[in-house]
């Protein structure tokens, strides 16, 4: 419909240009499309807007994603190109947001405040709390109740609690009262594999050893090791320097970074050094991992690391390599369990916005199960939407051929740990403790011990009284 109606509009400036040049009048002028002006921050040196010019009666939404790669940016772009033909009355602009940790919510923050953030933007599940007590997102409850057939029973429960708690009464759920936003995607961590490096090293195939419920701590030390050996450039092991990867050590040794209640720090029990000490080893005495703090993926890209740890968000851009690769589920650690999150982030919408109505409809038209298809056959997320037919569709979007390892990690009797934000704190602040005291340990240039000590007199901090 908003097609035809930009075809009309064009068809009469036409019209109107030929009767000025018959009376001797000069070329008939037409205004520029808007455009954005500043332009944010982005994961790669080639961003890529997508934008298409304003028809007299729609009305333009910017929204904003924070891809992992330049793989991921073409993914969501081409995603705002499909929905902008589709959504009558609505042209959209994609910003693609930079991929640097909290300075990406810092940004969204800064602009909110300016009067400059887009309409709808993606944040990570970790940030829901802090993003909503501070007023910075919509609270989508009467639009949510105002939409047919819209139930929050069709995603997962796990992201849906924290989306539709009520910070003032405590519920949680369809009756809340709240609708902070809604679950773009869900994933695990899976093991990205050069099997061209195990192969060479002559280590066993973790697949297969997953397969027979061998692949535990010591199997995939010895994958490492191996691989290792194969020359002081390649690596056995790499994972980026965030809580995620660093998070999985602690929970499969039975220990985690929080209380069950999340109501306090829980980083200085046994099982959670254990944890920490198992990964720590793996930089500081089996000099198997890429060094802490360094991106591996180009690395892995290269062809350098044998197990390169990540979630399904890297697809897109490992699809670009040229060795032979798979991926695996995590290994089991003491605990029983791989320790494995329920990784989830949510659209939501500027609480400033001055298009509520339109930026819902982008909203859920980024969350049908049409469009998260599209998404998961690119290679970047699992769908958010509980359906055994999208999980069923999920396992056919090769590479990877064993795409089961990252569905091994959402199962219930893998109990993942489900990423979530603070209620009763300040998950920012508590990670702005937390990050820099673990590196310290990765790196070496503090003990465990130590650690242990001190770490939660300080995080404790953050919670609420």
């Amino acid at each position: 419909m908003k097609k035809n109606l930009l075809f009309k509009v064009i068809s009469l400036l036409v019209i109107a240009s030929f009767a000025l040049a018959a009376c001797g009048g000069g070329t008939a002028a037409t205004e520029a499309p808007a455009v954005v002006t500043e332009a944010p921050a982005v994961a790669t040196e080639a961003p890529v807007v997508t934008e298409a010019p304003v028809a007299a009666e729609d009305v333009e939404v910017r929204w904003r994603t924070r891809p992992d790669n330049q793989e991921e940016i073409d993914v969501y772009s081409q995603i705002s190109t499909d929905l902008d033909a589709e959504l009558d009355g609505i042209t959209l602009t994609y910003e693609p947001g930079g991929s640097e940790g909290a300075n990406y919510q810092d940004q969204l923050k800064a602009e909110i405040a300016a009067g400059t953030a887009p309409d709808v933007f993606w944040i990570p599940g970790t940030d829901v709390a802090d993003f909503a007590t501070r007023g910075l997102i919509l609270n989508a409850a009467d639009l949510a109740a105002s939409t047919d057939g819209f139930s929050v029973d069709d995603f997962y429960a796990g992201p849906m609690f924290h989306l539709t708690y009520n910070p003032e009464t405590g519920a949680a759920g369809a009756d809340s009262g709240a609708v902070w936003g809604l679950p773009r995607d869900v994933s695990t961590f899976a093991l990205y594999l050069n099997m061209d490096l195990i192969n060479e090293a002559g280590a066993p195939d973790p697949r297969e050893l997953a397969a027979n419920g061998e692949w535990t701590w010591d199997a995939f030390l010895d994958v490492a090791q191996k691989t290792r050996a194969l020359g002081s450039d390649i690596y056995g092991y790499g994972a980026s320097a965030w809580w995620g990867p660093y998070g999985v050590w602690l929970n499969a040794s039975g220990g985690g970074f929080f209380t069950e209640d999340r109501s306090a720090c829980a980083l200085n029990t046994e099982e959670s050094l254990a944890g920490l000490d198992f990964q720590r080893s793996l930089y500081q005495d089996y000099d198997v991992a890429t060094p802490y703090g360094e991106d591996p993926e180009p690395t892995f890209r290269a062809g350098k690391v044998a197990m390169f740890q990540n979630g399904r968000w890297a697809t897109p851009g490992v699809r670009t390599v040229d060795f032979e690769w798979d991926v695996v589920q995590l290994p089991n650690g003491p605990a029983g369990t791989a320790g494995n999150w329920l990784f989830w982030g949510a659209y939501v919408i500027n609480a400033n916005t001055e298009h509520p109505e339109q930026a819902w409809a982008l909203a859920q038209a980024l969350t049908t199960a049409q469009t998260q298809g599209k998404i998961s056959a690119l290679g970047a997320n699992i769908p958010s939407r509980v359906s055994q037919e999208a999980l069923d569709a999920f396992l056919t979007f090769t590479p990877p051929a064993n795409n089961q390892a990252f569905l091994n990690g959402i199962a219930a009797d893998a109990n993942p740990t489900a990423e979530g934000p603070l209620w009763a704190g300040s998950w920012p602040e508590y990670d702005k403790i937390m990050g820099p005291a673990i590196q310290g340990v990765l790196t070496g240039a503090t003990t465990v011990e130590d650690f242990g000590t001190t770490i939660c007199d300080e995080a404790n901090k953050v919670f609420t009284p």
